[in-house]
C-alpha cells in the first residue's frame, strides 16, 4: 500500500482527531459529561424546545478583575494508519509526518533497502513536493534489544537510506537533517514483540504548505 491509498482514507483505516483545549483565564465552567445524542431517522426533527440558560448564572460570569486569554487557534492532530500499523501519517496544523516500520523497508539488522521500499518512499517524495516543502527531517528508532551504541549506528544508517531514496524524487533546493536515535522516544511498548516492531521504525516530517487545505 502506498499513502497515496492512506490519504483517500478507506474504510479500514483508523482516524484518530485530538484536540488541544484553549485555556482561559478566570472563567470556571463546571459541566457533566454528555449523553451520545439518540439516533434521529433522516429528515425528522425534534420538538423538544431548547433548555433555559440563566444568563446571571455566576458559573457564566468573569471574576472580578479577570480578562479572557488572548484567542488562538487550536492545533489539530489526525492520525492515519494502515491495519497493519506499517505505515502512519500524523497531520497537524503545522507539520506532515510518515513514520514507516523498518520491516517493510529493510531486512532484519539491515539498511539495505528490499524491493518494495522505493515505492513507498516515492508516495512520501509526492507528498513532499505537493506541500512545497524544502526543509525535511528524516529521524530513524529502534526498539530496545542489543546495545544502545548499535542502535544508535542502525537507525542512523536506515535514516541515511531513505533519504537518500527520497532524494531521487527531489531538486536541489531541498534541505535534510537526518538523526538516528537508537531506542529513544519509543512510540510503543518494548516489552511485546508488537511494541517493539513499532518502535522499529523511520519518520519523514516537514512543514505543511498551501497543499493543505485540499487533503480531503
Amino acid at each position: 500500500m502506498s499513502f497515496t491509498h492512506i490519504r483517500s482514507r478507506p474504510a479500514h483505516l483508523a482516524t484518530a482527531t485530538i484536540a488541544m483545549a484553549v485555556l482561559v483565564t478566570g472563567l470556571t465552567i463546571t459541566s457533566a459529561q454528555a449523553e451520545p445524542s439518540p439516533s434521529v431517522p433522516p429528515g425528522s426533527t425534534t420538538t423538544s424546545p431548547p433548555p433555559d440558560v440563566d444568563s446571571n448564572s455566576p458559573g457564566l460570569k468573569l471574576g472580578d478583575g479577570a480578562t479572557l486569554a488572548p484567542a488562538r487557534v487550536i492545533d489539530i492532530k489526525s492520525v492515519v494508519e494502515d491495519l497493519g500499523g506499517e505505515e502512519r501519517r500524523e497531520d497537524t496544523n503545522s507539520d506532515v509526518k510518515f513514520a514507516l516500520q523498518a520491516e517493510v523497508l529493510f531486512g532484519k539488522d539491515s539498511a539495505k533497502l528490499n524491493s518494495e521500499a522505493a515505492s513507498r518512499i516515492k508516495s512520501i517524495a509526492d507528498e513532499i513536493i505537493a506541500q512545497k516543502a524544502t526543509k525535511i527531517r528524516v529521524f530513524g528508532f529502534t526498539d530496545d534489544l542489543g546495545s544502545y551504541e548499535h542502535g544508535k549506528v542502525l537507525s542512523k544508517k536506515r535514516a541515511d537510506a531513505v533519504q537518500q531514496e527520497l532524494n531521487k524524487s527531489l531538486d536541489s533546493t531541498i534541505t535534510f537533517e537526518i538523526r538516528g536515535y537508537s531506542e529513544d522516544y519509543p512510540i510503543a511498548d518494548n516489552d511485546s514483540e508488537e511494541g517493539r516492531k513499532k518502535n522499529r521504525r523511520v519518520e519523514v516530517s516537514f512543514p505543511r504548505g498551501e497543499a493543505s487545505g485540499s487533503q480531503s
